[in-house]
């Protein structure tokens, strides 16, 4: 075998020396890490400088923040309100008796129609006598008359004769003149003549008069006897009523809401009876929390949602008494009202209170109430809520005015502030 040299391959064909390292370039280096490093401070300084203020942390996501704003404010109060018709008369029984009953219950009714009849024997009888005791003083009155005519016709009969008997005495005395002046007569004679015409002349005055009299005093018996037929007509009349009133009638147009009484019962005087439902017109009940009851006044404007729709009101009347912390309340539709209506039906009723112009407001949250409307936390742009005194004044159902303590752009936090704990500083974290 002959010699086999081995070679074997190194690395120096590929070896590349290498430049000693530059200075400058370490120095580059560490001047650019220096300034990274001063950058990062600069940035991070503000976020160290929130962590060392703020003393809590909430989640921005957890709070509710609006913004301060400038407008107009209407303070209002929105109620739940129950549909009832304007009109709606409970008809009552005018006397004691057996009630018959002619409609049922949800018949359309006109008004005029005889809804019920109550059957009062006892009336009937009394309007009977009534009429028969009229009926009897006319009878007698007629009587009075004919009476009255008869004496004084008597009277003017006396009158008469005693007149003749003045034209006769006359004629004696003319008689016994004559003979005396021829002589023929005794004085005596002369003289009792003398004395009958005298007699006979009081006697005709006397009888005037008496006649005279005697028409005035039947004048006024028969006026005291006309003054009896006519209060006794007016005891009719009042009776007639009362017997026409045993039919009960409906007032108005609408349907028969509830039956009060059963069939052929017996009923007293003022029972209710029926009950009319005028559905041509209705008002909204409305219970107001007593918190608003200052702030009430008949007159008010209110709006009324239906179907969808707004619809104007008008406040017509409020309790003057508190009854479970609520005072009740009526509204009335100006205008035109939604069709469809039913009684009882539930809306939603929004009574404008009052109207500020030009104020300064936020939208009304849960702050209010934990921080019992002197408090707010304004949000700053670096996520960090500052709290900060503040003064309200006028509360709608979405806004309350802000009096003092704020300024217009201002974003704070209408959320619950109870988180927050107090804290002058508050960091919101994402």
């Amino acid at each position: 075998m002959g010699d086999r040299t081995l070679n074997i391959a190194d690395t120096s064909a590929q070896d590349v020396q290498l430049a000693p390292p530059d200075p400058r370039r370490r120095l580059i280096i560490i001047a650019s890490i220096a300034v990274a490093a001063i950058a990062m401070l600069v940035v991070a300084t503000p976020w160290v400088k929130r962590w060392a203020n703020a003393t809590v942390s909430v989640p921005f996501e957890r709070i509710r923040t609006a913004t301060v704003t400038r407008g107009d404010l209407v303070r209002d109060v929105s109620v739940q309100g129950r549909v009832v018709a304007a009109i709606s008369p409970t008809l009552y029984a005018t006397a004691s008796g057996t009630i018959t009953l002619h409609v049922d219950a949800g018949e359309q009714v006109m008004a005029g129609q005889v809804l019920a009849t109550v059957e009062s024997p006892e009336l009937t009888n009394q309007l009977e006598q009534a009429e028969t005791s009229l009926a009897q003083r006319k009878l007698e009155l007629d009587r009075q008359r004919i009476d009255t005519r008869q004496q004084a016709l008597e009277k003017r009969k006396a009158a008469d004769l005693a007149e003749v008997a003045v034209v006769a005495a006359r004629r004696e005395m003319r008689r016994a003149e004559e003979a005396k002046e021829l002589g023929v007569i005794p004085l005596i004679d002369y003289e009792m003549a003398a004395d009958d015409l005298r007699n006979a002349e009081l006697a005709y005055t006397h009888a005037i008069a008496d006649a005279d009299l005697h028409d005035e005093r039947l004048a006024f018996e028969l006026r005291a006897s006309d003054f009896e037929v006519d209060a006794q007509e007016l005891v009719v009349e009042n009776l007639r009523r009362q017997v026409y009133d045993l039919s009960i009638m409906s007032p108005v147009n609408g349907i028969v809401g509830d039956l009060l009484v059963d069939q052929k019962a017996a009923v007293s005087r003022d029972t209710p009876a029926v009950m009319v439902v005028d559905l041509s017109r209705f008002e909204i009940d409305v219970m107001i929390p007593e918190s608003y009851a200052d702030d009430l006044a008949i007159g008010m404007d209110a709006q009324i949602l239906a179907g969808g729709q707004r619809y104007d009101g008008q406040l017509v009347a409020v309790s003057p008494e508190v009854v479970n912390n609520q005072v009740a309340s009526r509204v009335r539709f100006i205008g035109d009202s939604p069709n469809g209506l039913r009684q009882n039906q539930r809306l939603t009723t929004r009574i404008l209170l009052a109207e500020h112009a030009d104020v300064l407001m936020v939208q009304r949250g849960q702050f209010l109430d934990s921080g019992g409307g002197r408090l707010a936390y304004v949000v700053t742009e670096d996520r960090v809520a500052e709290r900060r005194q503040i003064r309200t004044g006028a509360r709608s159902l979405g806004a309350v005015e802000i009096i003092a303590g704020l300024e217009p752009g201002e974003t704070i936090v209408v959320s619950n502030l109870d988180p927050f704990r107090g804290a002058d500083t508050v960091l919101l974290t994402d």
